[in-house]
């Protein structure tokens, strides 16, 4: 009982304000559950440089990386309190706070990366950020999270019918599991910390996921198929507590967020380069990766996407996504 109090007490001293006004400064506290190594976590540290130059150390950012400060969902139940300043989630994530987010995991909805940047980076990504404002948090902006391809044990993925039959990991998420199903292949949750075994013992035939992922993962020592026909786009979002935002003075609303703009483009370079090292070392590794012709998979998910009719809300958001040049 004592070793547990030696460990909580100065966690809830460490968490007790995500905004914390010094004498000479305001200090704010950014978690997440990301491996210093990477992207996302180098541009977060580049955004904390930019912002401490920038305000000329006046606004500051504390960084905690690898879940020091919680899980995911821990992190962003601090956030709604006020007891930490930023954090980094999926906009899957953000889908249970307003189902806008939702636009953003559905297959194919982007043409191309530039598409999906434009996008995110123009008025709908605006308004997607500001949308979760009534649940306390409120969105600084997207990083780039890669595109998310099949990939299986022995079975290479390069046309929807190759589904037919397989079982395939998918997010516990209902959009995720439409996806599949709506090309042929047998949805099945699986948390992603049990999925390595999962493949290993046979209990799924593949799953999808972006390449630093595939490769991080290890999946790459089971599955020697990779197959990328980049069904979805979903970002990652950072975003800070609407509770420490109200308390900062204008001028430091202004460095947050020029940091977080900043970070933008080199957050995106380093996934990119992210990207294309993993896909170098899972090749050397023996997977056989293909590019299949991405139109019989988008065609499979026509429908998933007009299913949304009924929903006028969402569907002018996917209209109005398709309509960005």
């Amino acid at each position: 009982m004592q070793i547990r109090s030696l460990f909580i007490v100065p966690l809830l001293l460490l968490i007790l304000a995500g905004c914390v006004d010094h004498q000479h400064g305001t200090v704010l506290k950014l978690a997440h559950g990301l491996d210093p190594s990477h992207p996302v976590h180098k541009a977060m540290v580049y955004m904390a440089e930019r912002c401490k130059d920038i305000s000329n150390g006046e606004l500051t950012i504390e960084i905690y990386p690898s879940g020091q400060l919680g899980s995911e969902q821990q992190c962003v139940e601090l956030l709604q309190i006020g007891s930490l300043a930023i954090t980094k989630v999926s906009a899957a994530v953000m889908e249970s706070f307003t189902e806008d987010f939702k636009v953003l995991g559905l297959p194919y909805v982007f043409r191309s990366k530039e598409h999906s940047f434009k996008v995110l980076d123009g008025e709908i990504g605006d308004e997607l950020l500001m949308s979760t404002e009534p649940f306390l948090i409120r969105g600084l902006c997207f990083y780039d999270a890669g595109s998310r391809s099949f990939y299986t044990i022995d079975t290479p993925i390069n046309h929807p019918d190759d589904l037919k039959g397989l079982k395939i990991r998918v997010m516990k998420s209902i959009t995720a599991m439409e996806m599949v199903k709506a090309q042929g292949g047998s949805p099945t949750p699986i948390s992603w910390g049990e999925l390595y075994t999962a493949l290993q013992s046979g209990v799924v035939d593949g799953a999808e996921n972006n390449p630093p992922s595939f490769y991080t993962s290890h999946h790459y020592e089971v599955c020697k198929y990779y197959s990328l026909n980049e069904h979805t786009m979903v970002p990652d979002v950072l975003i800070i507590s609407q509770r420490v935002w109200k308390k900062l003075s204008d001028q430091e609303k202004s460095w947050l967020q020029q940091a977080a703009d900043e970070s933008v483009p080199v957050q995106r370079k380093l996934w990119a380069d992210s990207e294309k090292e993993s896909l170098e070392i899972v090749k050397e590794a023996g997977v056989i990766i293909t590019y299949p012709d991405k139109e019989p998979f988008s065609n499979k998910v026509t429908g998933l996407l007009e299913s949304y009719r009924e929903n006028e809300k969402l569907y002018d958001l996917i209209t109005r996504i398709r309509e960005v040049e």
